[in-house]
């Protein structure tokens, strides 16, 4: 079929794509890829870009809208790149999230649909899946007469979506961004432009302890000083309830990475804290912590029932952060040792170790790839479970070789991709694990990403619904968590 650029079709949404993006057929089957259509839409749209079997387009008309169409709460839902499937109803999202989850693991690991069926449970969503972010980054511009203006970038850009009040973030950043940005407007405090190297605030970083309500703001500066920042400072104390932390961190690079390496506190504390699971964990801005704490705890949780501690296990947790399912883990393992690349997030870990009374754990800092073997091999440390937390491009290779060598009674894999997942399960399953049970986690809703659970046996050892028999009721297990 003879398709052009800027070409309108009626067009029946059938089917949605990983990135949310809507997916319907012309008459003789060619393709086309619509951003911000649904399944059940019935519409018009313009050809993007087309290729031989397949196109690109818009929405450029919604003729019959989907049944499963609903109001987005923000008006830049569609303009914005975080949100890409706000106009889908929850329910309808969890569905999505799933079936992405079960399509990953049969086309890219290869599982069988019947097996896929018989290990994932329900997905789990959340009861108000919006204001859930504890962490944003708002990255500062200027609008075509000059303003200073702060969002979010546009999808696949870096135009920025003049937005103040985010509906997936906590409400006090609106005051934030008002408090700082009419700041520099007043001290003719420039915005940083990406494309001349030059200005000073690049972004603006905020987080709140949801258990503990104490607030962090941090700007991101393109030099070594901000200036009146202690009159900043003063006015954020003054108007924000709950403010902790104020700090600078300083990037001066020509990059497109957010954060430098150095930071320096300007008022306050140098972190704030927060609980999950009854655990405290102290943040600095430059900690990893997991944005979603409500469906965290969930997630933790759920990784502790799979890896069915009794007490007498050696645990090793792989890509470790701050140490947060480390120190979930702790309270039911007799040891856990913990590795992650970045010294600062294996700092924080050794000390929410202390802080939380733990003396059953170590940490380590390097690539898991390396210190996995190294300990292994060298001073025999072994693992009856490996509970891994990837980053999204999934495991090194030499991590998963490793994995298989120590050959651990169980694996817990936690992933923010199951792309990747699929991909390395398949490479455990194909050297002697089995997959046992898997589910789907909603960490952040509106948007296309999903958390995934998996548990995985060694093939030898597993008897026929040897895990079925050994699952604790959630009642029975939420005792034991809380003695």
């Amino acid at each position: 079929m003879n398709v052009q650029k800027n070409q309108i079709f009626p067009v029946d949404i059938t089917d949605m794509g990983t990135e949310g993006e809507g997916i319907g057929h012309l008459e003789d089957g060619y393709t086309l890829f619509v951003k911000d259509a649904l399944i059940g839409d019935k519409i018009l749209a313009r050809i993007v870009k087309a290729k031989k079997n397949y196109a690109f387009a818009r929405l450029e008309k919604i003729v019959e809208p989907s049944p499963d169409r609903v109001e987005p709460l923000c008006a830049f839902a569609r303009q914005c790149g975080g949100c890409q499937i706000q106009a889908l109803s929850y329910e309808k999202q969890l569905a999505f999230k799933d079936r992405k989850v079960r399509n990953n693991l049969m086309r890219i690991g290869g599982f069988s649909p019947e097996l896929v069926d018989a290990v994932m449970e329900a997905p789990c969503g959340m009861e108000q899946p919006f204001y859930y972010r504890n962490k944003a980054q708002f990255p500062v511009g200027t609008d075509k007469n000059g303003r200073m203006i702060t969002g979010f970038y546009a999808g696949r850009t870096h135009s920025i979506i003049e937005n103040r009040d985010c509906a997936l973030g906590v409400s006090e950043n609106t005051t934030i961004l008002d408090i700082v940005l009419d700041f520099c407007e007043e001290k003719k405090i420039p915005a940083y432009d990406e494309e001349t190297g030059k200005g000073l605030l690049r972004h603006i970083l905020t987080r709140k302890g949801f258990s503990t309500g104490q607030i962090m703001v941090c700007l991101i500066i393109n030099g070594a000083a901000f200036p009146d920042e202690q009159e900043l400072a003063d006015r954020l104390f003054e108007r924000v309830e709950g403010m902790t932390s104020f700090s600078l961190n300083f990037n001066t690079e020509r990059t497109n990475v957010i954060m430098g390496s150095k930071c320096r506190t300007v008022r306050g504390s140098d972190t704030i804290e927060d609980t999950i699971g009854g655990l405290t964990f102290r943040i600095s801005p430059l900690s990893f912590y997991q944005v979603n704490p409500v469906q965290t705890e969930r997630i933790y949780s759920q990784a502790l029932e799979y890896a069915q501690l009794t007490g007498n296990e050696t645990v090793w947790d792989l890509y470790c952060g701050i140490g947060t399912i480390s120190l979930f883990l702790a309270r039911r393992a007799k040891q856990v040792y913990g590795v992650e690349i970045v010294p600062q997030a294996i700092d924080d870990a050794k000390q929410n170790a202390v802080r939380n009374g733990l003396s059953n754990t170590a940490f380590y800092v390097g690539k898991a790839e390396e210190v996995l073997p190294e300990k292994y091999e060298n001073e025999g440390i072994y693992a009856d479970v490996i509970v891994v937390d990837p980053p999204r491009k999934g495991c090194d290779e030499a991590c998963l070789q490793t994995m298989v060598r120590m050959k651990p009674e169980r694996i817990v894999y936690v992933s923010c991709d199951s792309a990747t997942l699929a991909r390395d399960l398949k490479y455990l399953c194909e050297n002697g694990y089995e997959l046992v049970k898997a589910r789907a986690f909603d960490n952040f809703p509106q948007s296309v990403h999903v958390e995934t659970v998996c548990l995985l046996s060694k093939e030898k050892n597993r008897k026929p619904d040897s895990y079925i028999e050994m699952s604790l009721d959630m009642k029975d297990y939420h005792k034991i968590v809380e003695r």
